[in-house]
């Protein structure tokens, strides 16, 4: 016992322990091969410790000769190791996320606390390393301070995970339309603000900035279309390389409902339908129901039909925002190719819309349009190749969720990571004695 415990106290197998954890992670997994020399770090600290003896042995006596001082110290000490191995969890392994609205729903439910794991994807690393810690982008108790400073920008890299997005994940991202903001309505989408106002409008009356892809707002949605996948959308129903997708418990779209008297709200509480989704006139409602809602409404005596809404008509805020080429609407969408990585196209200025944005701004090449010719660099084009991977999103809401159906594709670099499951959930609508926390969510396994 005694050899066991002299073993593990000395100092050359505490410094190899230690040296082979910092290459497995940050070297070999993280493919950071210039961090090696973080190696002499290590052996300076338990091997040669020239650093201590310059700084270390000065910093000790000042707290042994100082309570004060030590207390202090002490208490940097402890908050400065918290952050960094909080800091290095919520970049590698996990990261915790609130659902802000029901786009979601009944799938995933406001107020629900849900675990995101970065594992399962692979770990994406920071663009913007330099940013205030646990703050995502905009400093606490302002609307308009970053919480970050570009002043070292990364370039997209994602280390090895566990797994790769499969059809139908629940996925979180960060919202691909969101690298610019108009901070007078900073949970618009600026583009569509745009398309409604006029540009000049909205940058005359709105201050304008920029954010880099990390540091975009998260949502969270579900990938219903994968890299090579053909989608559509007829009459509500998605299809995904010619078949039906295959059923999703709490899916919900909204449907019109006769009556011949008003509906008890205890029924809606009962089948979870909260009061802001209940919109009446007279004898007639619109609320979002799941395929179970629809049974057991139709059960009601005072309920005379249920009919579910279809959004047929051309939308312009619909993707790709182009009605002479593309008069799609939220229920009537598609076909669309979901681009993948080294895939080429053929380019027209008919199918230029679809990859426009793709090209510009999330591969970052100059595109330009002459004539009927498409330029790329400069250079006349009528083919590309991608460079990424992209993805499909939609909200479980159908009717009822900004999606891929406004914004169009997710590139594979604004992935977060996987939702694994409800650590807690908490109803807005109740107190704290009168159910507010959902004890049947907790620990709940998101599909």
């Amino acid at each position: 016992m005694d050899s066991l415990k002299k073993f593990l106290t000395n100092k050359w197998t505490k410094f190899l322990f230690w040296s082979i954890i910092y290459l497995l992670w940050f070297v070999v997994w993280a493919k950071n091969y210039w961090m090696i020399v973080g190696v002499a770090v290590i052996y300076d600290i338990y091997i040669s410790k020239f650093l201590y003896r310059a700084f270390g042995e000065k910093y000790k006596q000042k707290k042994q000769a100082s309570k004060s001082y030590k207390k202090t110290a002490e208490w940097i000490e402890t908050i400065i190791f918290a952050v960094v191995v909080a800091t290095l969890i919520r970049i590698f392994f996990f990261e915790m996320y609130v659902i802000p609205t029901s786009s979601m729903e009944k799938s995933l439910l406001v107020g629900d606390y849900l675990c995101v794991s970065k594992m399962s994807y692979g770990p994406k690393l920071p663009n913007t390393p330099l940013t205030f810690p646990f703050v995502h982008h905009t400093m606490p108790l302002t609307k308009d301070v970053p919480s970050f400073v570009e002043w070292i920008k990364r370039p997209y890299k994602r280390i090895a995970g566990f797994d790769t997005i499969h059809r139908n994940d629940v996925v979180v991202f960060n919202f691909p339309a969101g690298d610019t903001v108009a901070l007078a309505e900073p949970f618009q989408n600026y583009y569509d603000l745009c398309r409604i106002y006029g540009r000049k409008y909205v940058v005359e009356n709105s201050k304008i900035i920029s954010r880099p892809v990390d540091k975009r707002e998260n949502y969270i949605k579900r990938a219903v279309a994968i890299p090579g996948d053909t989608l559509q959308i007829i009459k509500g129903q998605l299809f995904v390389n010619g078949e039906l997708q295959a059923e999703i418990p709490g899916k919900q779209f909204v449907h019109k409902i006769e009556t011949t008297s008003p509906i008890n709200p205890m029924v809606f509480e009962k089948l979870g339908i909260v009061n802001e989704d209940v919109s009446y006139s007279g004898s007639t409602y619109y609320i979002p129901l799941t395929a179970e809602n629809v049974v057991e409404l139709g059960k009601l005596g005072n309920v005379t039909s249920i009919e579910k809404v279809t959004l047929s008509d051309a939308n312009f805020n619909i993707f790709p925002a182009n009605l002479s080429k593309y008069p799609w609407s939220e229920d009537m969408f598609g076909p669309l190719w979901i681009p993948r990585k080294g895939a080429t196209v053929k380019l027209t200025l008919d199918n230029l819309p679809l990859y426009e944005r793709i090209i510009d701004v999330y591969e970052n090449h100059d595109l330009k349009v002459e004539g009927d010719k498409i330029y790329i660099d400069g250079k006349i084009a009528d083919s590309y190749t991608f460079a990424m991977n992209y993805y499909f999103m939609m909200g479980d809401n159908r009717h009822n969720s900004a999606d891929s159906r406004y914004w169009g594709f997710v590139p594979e670099d604004h992935i977060v990571g996987r939702a694994s499951f409800v650590w807690l959930s908490l109803d807005k609508n109740k107190t704290l004695f009168s159910g507010k926390v959902r004890f049947g969510r907790m620990f709940k396994k998101i599909k």
